[in-house]
């Protein structure tokens, strides 16, 4: 008689872009913002150099204790970056990639969101080559330094 064969189970492998994505998600539950949370994680060669998420300084209190100054001001969504207490994602994991010595050159970024024009601008003298994105962000100006520089941006 024959032996029964044993069923493997399958699961099928998320893409690169599909895994760096839901890695940022998870990045983004670690916020500290009452208003979005977004995650960051910088990648070369298919490799984790960084991640950050949005939130205050480390030391400062925190948006979630504190409450939302840009809420109190009725500040709109991608207007008036300085008056806020937390740090975007994407200057986070670009600080920690510093912080820990790592390059940044030629490398690409996975965010929940599309950079504002203040990040867009770290990014591209960061040396990022690419930016993958699954959200969007209300900042026209930082998709149109993105293109001028040069770095690709794609919605996933």
């Amino acid at each position: 008689m024959p032996k029964p064969s044993k069923k493997v189970k399958t699961t099928q492998r998320p893409s690169w872009d599909e895994y760096f994505l839901e890695l940022a998600q998870l990045v983004s539950k670690r916020t500290t913002c009452l208003r979005r949370a977004v995650g960051a994680v910088l990648v070369k060669n298919k490799r984790i150099l960084a991640t950050g998420y949005n939130g205050a300084p480390s030391g400062l209190k925190h948006c979630s204790q504190t409450g939302c100054m840009r809420e109190k001001m009725n500040i709109p969504s991608g207007q008036r970056h300085e008056l806020c207490r937390g740090l975007h994602a994407e200057q986070n994991v670009l600080l920690q990639a510093a912080l820990h010595g790592i390059g940044t050159r030629g490398s690409v970024i996975y965010i929940t969101h599309q950079p504002c024009v203040i990040c867009a601008k770290m990014l591209i003298n960061a040396g990022i080559i690419e930016v993958v994105t699954c959200g969007e962000y209300p900042d026209e100006n930082a998709r149109k330094f993105l293109k001028e520089a040069g770095i690709r941006v794609r919605r996933v």
